[in-house]
């Protein structure tokens, strides 16, 4: 793996080590560095990458974090024997610009349409009481003057939970923190337009009643609906 300088010129010094860490792995991934093999020292990998020795120390240590490489005293870096799992991991910094965000309100509406129906198939009538529960205390919040950002929260975990897959609630939780900013703005703001917060109720209701009809292809277009409009509205609020 030889890589000439200035390859990396115009990459933003802090993006550096996570681009250096990133080509790293792909080169543990297509198996270039071996299992349980060392990796060359600093000093080598800084001039084949073309950076300091700082970035690939920091770009080791990222890929440390993640379990794909261990250092042993004395005797250099090696990558873990074993594959390694590694966790979703996106950049807070990037997520919350606008632009990001639209993205990730994308990842999210493909996994809410698929998450409602799935819940339409599959919910119980206990999920279905709780479905109802957490969509009567959004009115029950926004009648009480609030802009009721936990309690639409929980009603999306209702639905979630009501699929059965644990993943659909610890992909949605993930993504979520990403979007938290931004819900809590376009709560507020849909709270207090009334035409925003009438819409928003009626998509909540719309995704409820095919969960309840048990209409899996309603329900993926109601939750399709009702996301594609939370991102109208926040464009609309200004905020992506």
């Amino acid at each position: 793996m030889t890589m000439g300088h200035g390859m990396f010129d115009r990459i933003p010094a802090r993006a550096l080590s996570d681009t250096v860490a990133q080509q790293l792995l792909k080169q543990i991934d297509k198996g270039t560095f071996e299992r349980g093999g060392k990796l060359p020292t600093e000093a080598v990998l800084a001039q084949q990458f073309g950076v300091s020795r700082t970035v690939i120390r920091e770009a080791i240590s990222r890929l440390k974090n993640e379990g794909v490489v261990e250092p042993r005293q004395g005797s250099g870096v090696f990558v873990a024997a074993h594959g390694t799992v590694r966790p979703l991991r996106i950049d807070y910094a990037e997520a919350v610009e606008p632009g990001s965000v639209v993205q990730i309100l994308a990842l999210r509406r493909a996994i809410e349409a698929e998450v409602a129906s799935e819940a339409a198939m599959r919910r119980t009538d206990a999920d279905m009481v709780a479905i109802d529960a957490a969509l009567a205390k959004i009115d029950q919040a926004v009648a009480e003057g609030e802009d009721g950002v936990t309690e639409d929260v929980a009603f999306h975990r209702a639905i979630a939970a009501a699929t059965g897959n644990p993943y659909f609630l610890k992909t949605l939780t993930f993504l979520n923190q990403y979007l938290e900013a931004g819900t809590v703005v376009t709560r507020r703001n849909e709270a207090l337009r009334e035409d925003f917060s009438r819409q928003v109720r009626e998509e909540h209701a719309a995704i409820a009643a095919a969960i309840r009809a048990g209409d899996p292809m309603a329900a993926r277009n109601a939750a399709r609906t009702h996301m594609y409009n939370a991102a109208r509205r926040l464009a609309e609020a200004g905020i992506c």
